[in-house]
């Protein structure tokens, strides 16, 4: 939970939040518009079928829910989710008499979306604004989802070529990791490829997991925190596909690898690495997702992991192990190069100190910082765009230089968002002091 209080005046106003909500109704508006352009289900239809057809994401509606269910009592949780599941069981024995698709999770959109109006009809003031929130969080996470599913077939559908010869070449400046780390896992497999699928597969489960115990006190203390992790998983679904338009990369699984079959341009991973020649875009299939520039499985494993710095020491754990093990996944599995993943950690650092200022205010120190990091990632992705052949043939030169760039803005967000944070510990470790009785008052002396 973000600590640092910020003044009345640096709060953002309820204009901001209106033209926040207009922005974003406005993104999903145009991205359902392009989406049945290709004749496809965008993000807003999707999630108004689920209303009453059988869902695609039960997990994740009852996901939202559990989000949703932070401003609520323990006894209107316990209804809430009563409820949700009697819905469910409603719907199942319908479509087991109808003998359609079975599935779970309308009750828990039925539940988010009664939520929200129940805070319109029949909460005011503080209360309203609180349940609204909830029930937005919980939407929020659900249509996130789907918004990412939509960019993904987007990607595959407007962009023939993809830029990952471009890619390999910039990665040789790190020693090419994800042919490194592709023959440790073939090397283990099977153990390392289910606990590894298992980390990858599960980082939205983690991030669940880790909003809940840091959302635990809004109930108690009706508000919630100024900054907390789902806003910044959210922003970094929403706008990291956009970089996949403007930079499309399948994978080395894919176009260096078997998965990639007749489009592959050979099969070289996880053995053979690259030659060093002149890049070129080449064609690839409409259906591979362009989503590995930036890595967003690195991108959410840090903020999941900045997140859990503040937390007790089991869930610091935690979230260093997710940390590793999604890196692990996304380079030995073939689905990232290691400099996409040294563009994610800087996209997570950016999306995640915007979010701190959105709450606290654009303090000089934040703009330098948002500044700084902004600035890195768009040198990062022209450098792997214009000098990937500089940069394969001195790898000792760049490689020093991208880990160099990224640790920069790593120590300038560590040092910034310190500043930010009160220093409570020493407070909380200092010894309390006895209370001394006052002082007896002196009796007059008689005359």
């Amino acid at each position: 939970m973000d600590g640092g209080t910020a003044s009345p005046r640096r709060r953002p106003k309820a204009p901001l939040w209106a033209a926040a909500g207009i922005a974003t109704l406005a993104f999903l508006v145009t991205l359902e518009i392009v989406a049945r352009g290709y004749g496809l289900p965008g993000p807003i239809t999707d999630q108004s079928r689920e209303v009453i057809l059988a869902p695609e994401s039960g997990p994740l509606l009852y996901a939202g829910l559990a989000l949703t269910l932070v401003v609520l009592t323990w006894r209107q949780r316990f209804i809430a989710v009563g409820t949700a599941v009697g819905i469910d069981l409603v719907f199942w024995l319908v479509r087991w008499i109808a003998g359609a698709s079975m599935n779970f999770g309308n009750g828990a959109l039925w539940v988010v979306l009664g939520l929200a109006v129940v805070a319109l009809a029949r909460r005011t003031g503080p209360e309203r604004i609180l349940l609204l929130k909830g029930s937005g969080l919980g939407l929020l996470l659900v249509a996130g989802h789907k918004t990412g599913d939509t960019w993904l077939i987007i990607t595959s559908k407007t962009r023939p070529t993809v830029l990952d010869p471009y890619v390999a070449l910039a990665d040789h400046a790190l020693g090419d990791p994800s042919w490194l780390v592709g023959r440790m896992v073939e090397a283990t497999d099977p153990i390392s490829t289910h606990l590894l699928g298992a980390v990858y597969g599960q980082l939205p489960l983690a991030a669940a997991i880790f909003a809940l115990y840091q959302l635990r006190h809004v109930a108690i203390e009706r508000r919630f925190p100024q900054h907390h992790l789902v806003r910044t998983f959210l922003v970094i679904g929403l706008l990291g596909p956009a970089i996949y338009m403007i930079f499309p990369v399948a994978g080395p699984i894919f176009v260096f690898g078997a998965d990639g079959g007749q489009w592959a341009v050979a099969n070289l991973w996880p053995h053979t690495t690259p030659p060093i020649t002149a890049p070129h875009p080449v064609p690839f299939d409409e259906i591979t997702p362009r989503n590995c520039m930036p890595s967003l499985h690195t991108a959410w494993a840090t903020a999941i992991f900045i997140h859990s710095r503040k937390g007790s020491r089991t869930m610091r754990w935690i979230g260093a192990f997710w940390l590793i093990g999604t890196l692990t996944a996304t380079l030995g599995f073939g689905y990232h190069y290691g400099v996409d993943l040294v563009a994610g950690v800087v996209f997570a650092l950016t999306i995640d100190a915007a979010m701190r200022s959105w709450g606290r205010g654009w303090e000089p120190a934040a703009v330098r910082l948002i500044a700084l990091g902004t600035t890195v990632f768009a040198a990062l992705l022209l450098s792997y765009r214009y000098l990937p052949l500089e940069m394969a043939r001195y790898p000792w030169v760049w490689g020093p230089l991208l880990i160099l760039a990224m640790t920069s803005v790593i120590h300038t967000y560590m040092r910034t968002t310190r500043l930010w944070d009160p220093q409570t510990a020493p407070e909380q470790q200092r010894e309390p002091q006895p209370v001394q009785p006052p002082p007896a008052q002196k009796q007059p002396e008689p005359v």
